[in-house]
């Protein structure tokens, strides 16, 4: 659950955040068992973050990026290609690198709105507030709310946002909690409201509880 009309952050001390969590009576046990926050956001545009979030969608990791290494070829010299040189491509060219049609139609419109100026820079973005982009992307073809919480947490490093419709941060927290259930999205946002302004960090040791428990490394809460 995002800060609605919250001035964009500027940035995740994950010290304070750590000092924070240790103290909530959840999430304090998983911040103990999982240590200091390793989350290092990627310094990517949000228009590159957004493609690649499309490539993923639905297909498995490896397929996803070999893909995108087959669109990155048809751009030499450029980290990435570019919106416009997206834009430019014969409509063969994005099939040709495995994507479907739906993704094509998504990829096509994030460029279309990235020179259009719907997608913000890196440099834009830093001064919008959480809730503005996310109004402002989801109207994006193929992007929903959790795509831009993604980019909001690991692209831009915003500090306070709670992916509650995530199934890996509603486990995390069954798991901590000692829950039979998993919370649902709302009860969540109001079970995170204390977790502020680090609700990041909360989503991100509340995924480490579940890969720990993935791994059968998770210490179960004593009940008391």
């Amino acid at each position: 659950m995002l800060a609605p009309s919250r001035p964009a952050a500027r940035g995740l001390s994950p010290r304070a955040a750590r000092a924070h969590l240790a103290a909530d009576p959840v999430l304090g046990p998983v911040v103990r068992q999982v240590g200091a926050i390793t989350l290092k956001p990627a310094k990517r545009e949000p228009y590159e973050a957004l493609v690649r979030a499309i490539a993923h969608q639905q297909v498995h990791g490896r397929a996803a990026e070999a893909m995108l290494g087959r669109l990155l070829a048809l751009f030499p010299g450029h980290d990435f290609p570019p919106p416009a040189g997206i834009l430019a491509l014969p409509e063969e060219a994005l099939r040709g690198c495995g994507f479907s049609g739906a993704k094509c139609a998504a990829i096509l419109d994030i460029a279309h709105k990235s020179v259009g100026g719907l997608v913000p820079s890196r440099h834009a973005a830093a001064r919008l507030p959480d809730e503005e982009l996310i109004q402002r992307l989801v109207a994006l073809r193929g992007v929903g709310r959790w795509t831009v919480e993604m980019l909001l947490i690991f692209t831009l490093g915003r500090p306070d946002v709670l992916p509650v419709d995530d199934f890996g941060v509603r486990e995390g927290y069954r798991l901590a909690a000692g829950r039979d259930t998993q919370p649902k999205p709302k009860e969540l946002a109001e079970i995170g409201l204390p977790w502020a302004p680090y609700r990041s960090a909360a989503a991100w040791y509340l995924w480490r509880a579940a890969d720990l428990a993935k791994e059968g490394r998770f210490k179960a809460p004593v009940a008391l």
